[in-house]
Order: C-alpha cells, then structure tokens, then sequence
C-alpha cells in the first residue's frame, strides 16, 4: 500500500520543465565557413568561365573549327602560316587554287617514304649546305611523260636533246665518254684537250671532224698519227702546205746522200720517189 501511494504521487506531480526543442541545421562558425566556401567557389567558377570565354575568343573557336583551322567535308583547310612541333601524318597535303605551297624550316626538311614495315625506301632532306635524294633510282621527266634526267647504280642517262655545260673552265671526264654528236654552239669553239695524258678517238665505221665555219686545229706534244688500218687517209682540201718539211743537201765531193721527194698521182695518193 506505501508503494503504490508512492507511485501515484509520482505520476500525479506536475513538472517543472517546459517540452525540450532540439534545433536542426549548422550555426555558429561552421555556417560562416560553409557560406565562405560558396562564395568562393561562386568566384572560381565566374573566373573560370571568364577565362573560357577569352579563350574561345582569342582563338576564334567557331562552329567550323579553330583559329586558321577549319574543318570541311574534304578534311582540314589551314589558312595563313602553321607550325607543326610534331611530326605530320596525312595521306595528301595541298595548297588552295592559285596558291603556292611552302615548307619552311630553321634546319631543315626530310620527306621519307615508308613501305609496310614502316622501312625507308625513299629519303628527300633538304638542308642548309646541300639537298640530298636516297632511292634505287632518280629521274626527272616532262609533263608529258618525256624522261629528261635519270641515273642509278649503272647509268647516268640525260633524254634531252641538247646537253649544254656552261661552266668556263669546261667539263671534265676521268675516263671515256660515249656519243654520236659533240657539237659547239653556234660561233663558239669547240675544244678538246687533255693537258697530261693523251686523246684518243675510235669509233667502228668513222671519226668525222667537221669545221663548216672555221678552222679546225689539231696540236700535240710530241707525235700525231692518223693511222687506217684496213681504209685510206684522205685529205680533201684545194690546197695543201707542208711548211716544215726538212729540205736534203747533195754536194758532188762528200757522200751522196739519200734524197726523196713527194710526187703526186692523179688520184690524190702520194709516194715518195728518190732524187736522182
């Protein structure tokens, strides 16, 4: 009966405290950090986007491309000068309609071609001191397809008409030159020296030296020989002098010597008859 009174007097008494509030949310120093960090990442993200926008302005980003680059249904259209730190990869490279193509370099410029291996079969530089060319063959041709210029491990071979050296001191062979023609320009020289060896011509049907214009000189050091060894030698000229023969002496006391003089047939062949 005591506990039971107990209980219920317990439960019948009035509380003094009022219904306890819990607050939700963030106050005090942690509301003004979280509000800075807004701010701040409010103002990164103004600056950023500023930025793009200079960017996308300063490097004409367009629909169509960037800059001098434009993209089309062809491929890539650069307008004005390009620089390329990397190397270049494309099937066809060209200039526009009217318009020249130019490749500029500080040192200087390789084109390689490659077969499957990625092998170099073919290697054009271009450098300050020289142009350099590495293939099996080199060859320069017309439009037409006509060969002008080629030359290989074998032949050097040059298809045009007419071969002009224009250099003064004229050109020069270490060993033999075949041809059918060797011909001066018009009113020029034509000479053909050797200055420590000597000069031999051969050719199986004929050697014709032909001077239409002019005169034609032969000189040597020592010895000139016109030898035929199956034909004749003719000299086919309306006059012709040996200056410089040697002239014989007869005198009745001494010993006679013995004296030849040149006599002529009618048929132009010359022999040698003693002088009686």
């Amino acid at each position: 009966m005591p506990q039971e009174q107990y209980t219920h007097h317990r439960s019948t008494m009035p509380s003094s405290e009022g219904p306890q509030v819990y607050k939700v949310g963030i106050y005090g120093w942690r509301k003004r950090c979280l509000y800075f960090f807004v701010l701040l990442l409010m103002i990164l993200i103004l600056v950023n986007l500023a930025m793009t926008i200079w960017i996308l302005k300063v490097m004409n980003f367009t629909i169509d491309g960037m800059g001098n680059l434009r993209i089309t249904d062809k491929g890539l259209k650069l307008e004005g000068d390009s620089e390329f730190l990397q190397p270049l990869y494309a099937k066809e490279i060209q200039s526009r309609p009217g318009n020249a193509l130019y490749f500029k370099s500080a040192r200087n410029v390789t084109v390689n071609i490659l077969n499957d291996q990625t092998k170099v079969l073919t290697q054009l530089i271009t450098g300050p001191k020289a142009v350099e060319a590495y293939g099996k063959k080199f060859e320069v041709k017309t439009v037409s397809g006509k060969l002008l210029f080629s030359a290989d491990n074998n032949e050097v071979v040059v298809g045009a008409e007419r071969l002009r050296v224009l250099g003064a001191e004229g050109t020069v062979f270490p060993k033999s030159i075949e041809t059918p023609n060797v011909r001066a320009d018009p009113f020029k020289e034509l000479r053909l020296e050797s200055p420590t060896r000597s000069l031999v011509m051969e050719a199986p049907k004929g050697v014709e030296i032909n001077a239409e214009a002019g005169n034609m000189e032969a000189t040597c050091r020592t010895e000139l020989r016109l030898e035929s060894k199956d034909g004749e030698i003719k000299l086919d000229a309306a006059k012709i002098q040996l200056p410089r023969l040697p002239h014989g002496s007869y005198t009745p006391t001494g010993t006679r010597q013995k004296v030849f003089e040149i006599c002529v047939c009618a048929n132009g062949r010359l022999f040698l008859s003693q002088d009686p």
